[in-house]
């Protein structure tokens, strides 16, 4: 018979981004951790599966090397990054036009000259805005005055023929929603973020993010395939009946979950997006590019191989991309239409890989936005995730750390992490 494990001190339900980084800080500060997952591994949202010889992330992700959590938490080295290109190109009706970091490729900054991509005065406003979101201190962008992301850039003095080229199809696939009803604040927090990172992926797919995270703690910590029913004066019931307890529960999962064993917990509205994934003899765009589309038939493409060859077995190239809503008959095929003009290819021979719809795939932040949230829900009781934050890898971790600061604050442990 196997011997019964002592009660943890703090359960952590859930071992996504939050609840491993939680986890993390928890374990440091000398506490006995456990962590329960209902599926059967860790990432939550962030999960990469294997097909046919394919690496398929749920739901298209990149990964930004410049958030504080990231630097501080994960060895950036053993993950392997692969960059992609330090820009997009911007499909319109008068063909592929190229938006470059000038700093990063300046080789290619013709790109930026006027008449081009956009006009005199859009360049030089785009020049301050950027300059001000790259240098100043991160509370100055914060603390700013908050309006939705497309006022902000008319505030900002860029014209609608240039928001509308560039800025409108781009931030679709960063906010997914092409209104650019996004709070500014959390814009200016994103775009400083893209020009003092570099845009990558791992070479094993963006699930190794996690399981970097997850390898970290303690053997036995974490434990798959145990879903919780609901939470208990002395704990967690687990859905086949099992009782865990501990004197702290943190609820770490997904906004539905999380709103389940916490009722009224309020939680924000989530964008819904599905990815297509597309298998070519040849690829369609030979550099690892981000490719955006004026009209907004879909939020992006990309070569995936381009950016990890890995990606795609040998001689075979994996073409990914996003759009808003779900799936529905007929869509995969306005999406192969689409795809042939813009990458001037002929799509009609592609292999459809996989098709993944995220149906939580981030939270709408709509002004009035708070950019963090405390986590304590009620005595011994805390919760974290993305709905408490920014809606970003960066958000998820820092609202991971939050919780155990107050799970490590109401213990008395005010030392470690």
């Amino acid at each position: 018979m196997p011997e019964k494990r002592a009660a943890p001190d703090v359960l952590v339900v859930g071992a996504g981004l939050a609840g491993l980084a939680c986890a993390h800080d928890l374990v440091a500060a000398g506490l006995a951790v456990r962590v329960i997952e209902a599926s059967d591994g860790v990432g939550g949202r962030m999960r990469t599966d294997r097909h046919d010889g394919f690496v398929i992330d749920r739901g298209f992700q990149v990964f930004n090397t410049s958030y504080p959590q990231v630097r501080g938490r994960l060895a950036l080295r053993e993950l392997a990054l692969r960059p992609f290109t330090p820009g997009v190109l911007v499909h319109t009706g008068h063909g592929r036009l190229r938006f470059t970091d000038p700093t990063r490729r300046p080789r290619e900054a013709a790109g930026l000259l006027p008449g081009r991509l956009a006009g005199t005065r859009d360049l030089l406003a785009l020049g301050v805005l950027s300059a001000r979101d790259m240098l100043a201190p991160a509370r100055v962008v914060k603390g700013g005055p908050e309006h939705t992301t497309r006022s902000a850039l008319a505030a900002a003095g860029l014209s609608e023929e240039f928001v509308e080229r560039f800025f409108r199809p781009f931030l679709s696939g960063v906010f997914l929603e092409d209104e650019l009803e996004t709070s500014s604040r959390f814009f200016h927090l994103v775009w400083r973020s893209m020009l003092r990172g570099t845009l990558c992926l791992p070479a094993r797919g963006i699930g190794s993010v996690p399981q970097q995270l997850a390898d970290g703690l303690p053997p036995g910590t974490v434990s798959l395939d145990s879903p919780v029913a609901q939470l208990t004066d002395s704990g967690v019931l687990l859905a086949d009946g099992d009782e865990l307890a501990a004197d702290r529960v943190v609820v770490a999962t997904g906004p539905e979950s999380a709103r389940t064993l916490l009722p009224g917990l309020e939680i924000p509205p989530y964008r819904l997006t599905t990815t297509y994934y597309h298998a070519a003899g040849v690829p369609p765009l030979a550099e690892p590019t981000l490719l955006t589309d004026q009209r907004r038939r879909f939020l992006n493409t990309c070569v995936l191989s381009e950016v990890v060859p890995g990606y795609a077995p040998g001689g075979v190239s994996l073409i990914s991309t996003s759009v808003l809503g779900p799936d529905s008959p007929g869509r995969e095929s306005a999406v192969r239409r689409a795809l042939a003009e813009v990458y001037e290819a002929d799509t009609s021979g592609w292999d459809l890989v996989a098709v993944r719809t995220v149906e939580q795939a981030l939270p709408a932040m709509v002004p009035p936005l708070r950019l963090s949230t405390p986590s304590r829900a009620g005595a011994g009781r805390y919760v974290c995730g993305d709905h408490r934050a920014t809606g970003s890898v960066q958000g998820a971790l820092a609202s991971g750390a939050r919780a155990a600061r107050e799970v490590r604050r109401d213990a008395g442990l005010w030392g470690g992490v």
